[in-house]
């Protein structure tokens, strides 16, 4: 038992050191570079600091979400219809409310199934087409409280969704609205808008679907460029070198 708690010391130690090297590492850039090298600012190019962890958790997380099934098959990210009663948030499919009431009957529930599947499918297309839309805005940030961004685990995450939500949406909802017609999504909302009332009495139309199916997907695509921030952090000494432009 001894010998283990020997080791969790010195993992611990070592750990502590690496996000102490890290942190060093970024305080000596800063001193001689100035703040904007440290963070990778437009005349840096693809440059280190703070700029490139967040190109890097950008990047590795569309690659996932791109993957066949990657949004439907994670709960915590799951695109649900955007039909009020149907889609009990985060997590999707859920009924409730007064139209789930309405609906009742399971086979209806199955109908809609095979459009959930494609919503999600189609949101995972455009993330793998999204990656220049979200380098152009990294690129764009000044990183003007970065010592905040350095303290939180997805301080930079944080800071990019503050500061670039509204255009990243803007630039992301024309890639949905592809993603959905080459799937066949809206087509398919159209004929089962003819065949069943309760689609109708929903409201819905081709804006507040891609609205509400871009809403779920940049939700998804910052939980996962959050979590891809955090587990690089843990092993800063991983390619702390890259990271840095070294």
């Amino acid at each position: 038992m001894a010998g283990y708690d020997n080791f969790l010391n010195r993992r611990n130690a070592l750990a502590g050191l690496g996000a102490a090297s890290l942190a060093g590492l970024w305080a000596s850039q800063a001193g001689a570079q100035g703040l904007g090298g440290l963070l990778g600012g437009k005349g840096r190019g693809k440059g280190g600091g703070l700029s490139a962890l967040l190109g890097k958790a950008t990047d590795s997380a569309l690659d996932k979400l791109a993957q066949p099934g990657a949004f439907f098959n994670d709960e915590d990210i799951r695109i649900g219809l955007p039909i009020p009663g149907l889609t009990g948030g985060r997590g999707g499919g859920g009924v409730g409310g007064l139209l789930g009431s309405v609906m009742g009957a399971g086979n209806r529930l199955g109908l809609l199934d095979g459009l959930t599947r494609g919503i999600n499918d189609a949101a995972g297309v455009a993330a793998g087409e999204a990656k220049p839309i979200f380098r152009e805005a990294i690129d764009g940030l000044s990183f003007n409280d970065a010592p905040g961004i350095i303290r939180e685990d997805d301080g930079g995450t944080q800071y990019l969704r503050r500061s670039a939500n509204d255009r990243l949406h803007s630039r992301l909802e024309p890639l949905i609205d592809s993603a959905l017609e080459r799937a066949g999504i809206h087509r398919e909302f159209d004929k089962l808008a003819q065949q069943h009332g309760f689609i109708r009495q929903a409201g819905l139309t081709r804006d507040s679907i891609n609205r509400s199916v871009t809403d779920q997907g940049l939700d998804g695509i910052f939980t996962y460029i959050g979590r891809e921030e955090r587990d690089f952090r843990k092993n800063p000494l991983g390619g702390l070198g890259n990271l840095l432009g070294n």
